[in-house]
């Protein structure tokens, strides 16, 4: 089977080439992208609205063509759901990926086209694994198979000819036949929806395969990986699978799983980042010294970058590659051949080199929790607050949350402080309550809670009164501007908070 390694890395070599073009030149690249959607879209609903037949310059693409977010295409996206069709883009949509909500949705269902399953998705795929055989040449990668850990939804059909799914459900139902021979477990067990059952599905068929490979958000793949070594009475992975080479992840911050993987995992593991969403396959390591990810320029995606200050202005300015400076958190506004048009993906990014063009994610443009897959925005919280107090007759002056991570004897958890004018006669009660209200907002917060496999109860403090005030005062912040950020992606304020209640 070693045979295959020197094959595929001059297979490697040969599409590489095709990577440098587009590397070399990013802006020509980009230009010649947007020139393609444009191309494609000028007869649909939404290219004759703008006028894309005469459309030659960047400039009165984005004169024209206004900034969206979900909700705004939401009808056109309905509709196409509907079966209606070249609304968005010229050639049909039957496929939808199913992804968490936005401020008035529980989930959202993002258009996949054939153009972005292929072009965009599938491609950058490849193009991955290109750029990992350039790092390993030696790589014995694809003499075993990638243990893929999917998401949580099946495959639904919406009609006779259009079906959803979450990203990675659309991606396997519609992978080539040969892409059955090179992953495991099969696709009925991929494509499970119930995660208990799931999780020990997973464990139990890929124990005895040849796993060179693993992909999956860091979370599920630790439930995964502390069943495997229970189950084999192993102590890391490399000892289950001793050809296991590479760990691929995206989707959360790998900081905070970094060490537990590595003590799980065994030595020697290459790690590899990815940035890829229902809206498309954007970056992915190019190097293992490299600093972010490369930028993928020629995937049917033309980007903007709106400088985060920008957020909420009526006319937010935008800019290319060519404006774009090093450490500046920029919101990306994506048009592609999806169909989505100056779409604003609410993801905040970095960039950490320019020419060539890498980037890491930085957060979101608004406060969240997003260290488990979960998303949870403050649109969200509040909802489920609301909801709580509802339900236990208690009255709440402000609140704050962040995530507990998994340790050794846990899985995560969030926490949340608490400051209440009238409290709940039981806190616990409340925590319940406030863990079904989140739950009936946030359908990946729901998957993530489903039998406690990897976010257990919230944690919740009634908190003496004036805690809040008093960081406020601490922080130099005590005023009507200021405000306790309601949700954070990390344990730095609330450690703070909770100092103050010891004190």
């Amino acid at each position: 089977m070693k045979i295959l390694s020197p094959a595929i890395s001059r297979l490697a070599r040969l599409r590489s080439n095709s990577i440098g073009l587009w590397v070399q030149d990013p802006v020509a690249a980009q230009r010649e992208v947007l020139q393609d959607l444009v191309t494609h879209a000028q007869h649909t609903q939404i290219g004759r609205k703008y006028g894309f037949h005469d459309l030659f310059l960047l400039r009165s693409f984005k004169q024209r063509v206004p900034i969206h977010e979900y909700d705004q295409l939401k009808p056109c996206i309905e509709r196409l759901m509907q079966g209606e069709q070249y609304l968005l883009w010229n050639t049909p949509v039957n496929w939808f990926a199913k992804s968490s909500g936005t401020t008035s949705d529980k989930s959202k269902f993002i258009p996949i086209t054939e153009e972005s399953l292929h072009n965009c998705h599938y491609q950058a795929a490849k193009d991955v694994l290109t750029m990992y055989y350039n790092a390993n040449p030696e790589s014995d990668l694809l003499t075993g198979k990638g243990l893929v850990i999917g998401g949580s939804h099946q495959v639904s059909p919406i009609n006779e000819d259009s079906f959803y799914g979450d990203l990675s459900a659309v991606l396997l139902e519609n992978a080539p036949f040969w892409g059955q021979w090179v992953r495991t477990p099969e696709l009925s067990i991929a494509l499970m929806d119930e995660w208990e059952g799931k999780i020990e599905q997973l464990a139990q068929s890929t124990i005895n395969e040849n796993v060179t490979s693993i992909s999956g958000v860091p979370t599920w793949t630790l439930v995964l990986i502390k069943r495997i070594l229970e189950i084999t009475g192993k102590a890391t992975l490399k000892e289950v699978w001793p050809n296991l080479e590479l760990y691929i992840h995206g989707g959360v911050s790998f900081v905070p799983y970094r060490e537990q993987f590595k003590k799980l995992m065994g030595e020697p593991i290459h790690y590899l980042e990815m940035y890829n969403a229902s809206e498309g396959f954007f970056a992915a390591q190019d190097s293992p010294d490299a600093d972010g990810m490369l930028l993928f320029l020629q995937h049917g995606i033309f980007y903007e970058f709106m400088p985060a200050e920008e957020y909420g202005k009526p006319n937010p300015r935008t800019i290319g590659l060519d404006k774009v400076e090093l450490g500046k958190n920029y919101a990306m506004v994506i048009s592609t051949n999806g169909g989505l048009w100056r779409y604003l993906l609410g993801d905040t990014i970095q960039f950490t080199t320019l020419y060539p063009f890498r980037i890491k994610v930085s957060g979101r443009l608004k406060h969240f929790i997003n260290a488990f897959g979960e998303e949870l925005i403050v649109d969200n919280s509040d909802k489920a607050i609301t909801i709580a107090c509802e339900r236990t007759g208690a009255v709440v002056t402000d609140y704050t949350a962040a995530p507990v991570y998994f340790s050794d004897n846990s899985n995560g958890a969030h926490e949340w402080l608490v400051e209440f004018e009238r409290p709940p006669a039981n806190i616990s009660e409340f925590a319940y309550e406030l863990d079904c209200a989140l739950k009936s907002v946030n359908s990946d917060y729901e998957a993530k809670r489903h039998k406690d496999i990897a976010l257990r109860m919230p944690i919740v403090h009634n908190l003496p009164k004036g805690v809040f005030t008093e960081w406020l005062r601490r922080k130099g912040s005590l005023g009507g501007q200021h405000k306790i950020p309601r949700l954070s992606n990390e344990r730095k304020y609330i450690e703070e908070m909770l100092f103050l209640v010891t004190e």
